[in-house]
């Protein structure tokens, strides 16, 4: 991977909480994010004592490498978001100036927690499909805005290689948006669905109160049979 290939946009604790619905009780489990990125839900739950572990191939590269790129990316997406103001719900996050504020606040969280975190073992250097952990070592995986969102760059099998792992890893799995980057439903979600109960996991849909991309009103849940 190449640093200048890499697009950091981290999403905030509470855009987390709201995305994948996670109750008092959920944020007591042992939590897998996955394509975590520069988002500050790591630096945040394990400041309030939680049991958290993200992995992203980003994480290969040191904090100042990183926020050199995420200042960087941050000049490039801002006027790409004003020129797509209609694809987005402006309700949670009111303005294109807010959401800057909300993202780069989340990403300077994690930058801050990010050597403290990579020693501690919280922040692991890993990609999908390939996870280093023991069978069922969560409780509870998350996978926010990478799955389905790239369906177009992340193919049909990879994206069941992907989910099967996960499965694999976590007791349940949460993966949020369902749509891409168009708006679209994912082309590759029925198939998914379909192969995972035939492996003998349920999934269902669950609406969630994160209103941001158009379309994106739910999230997948994954559980054993």
């Amino acid at each position: 991977m190449e640093l200048k290939n890499v697009v950091p946009w981290g999403r905030s604790f509470e855009e987390y909480q709201a995305i994948f619905s996670l109750t008092e009780t959920d944020l007591k489990k042992s939590i897998l994010g996955c394509g975590d990125g520069p988002a500050s839900f790591n630096a945040e739950l394990s400041d309030q004592g939680g049991k958290v572990v993200s992995v992203d191939p980003t994480y290969h590269f040191s904090a100042e490498q990183l926020q050199n790129r995420i200042s960087e990316v941050y000049k490039e997406i801002m006027p790409q978001m004003y020129l797509n103001k209609d694809k987005y719900i402006w309700d949670s996050i009111p303005s294109v100036e807010e959401l800057g504020n909300i993202r780069m606040a989340a990403m300077s969280k994690f930058v801050a927690d990010y050597d403290a975190g990579k020693k501690e073992g919280r922040y692991i250097e890993a990609a999908l499909p390939n996870l280093k952990f023991k069978d069922k070592q969560f409780e509870l995986a998350l996978c926010s805005h990478f799955l389905f969102l790239y369906s177009e760059q992340v193919n049909l099998d990879e994206h069941i290689k992907a989910l099967k792992e996960l499965c694999r890893v976590a007791k349940e799995v949460r993966v949020y948006p369902l749509v891409a980057l168009n708006g679209e439903v994912s082309p590759h979600l029925d198939d998914v669905i379909a192969e995972l109960n035939k492996s003998d996991y349920s999934a269902s849909f669950n609406n969630v109160k994160y209103q941001f991309q158009k379309g994106a009103t739910q999230m997948l849940v994954v559980r054993p049979v």
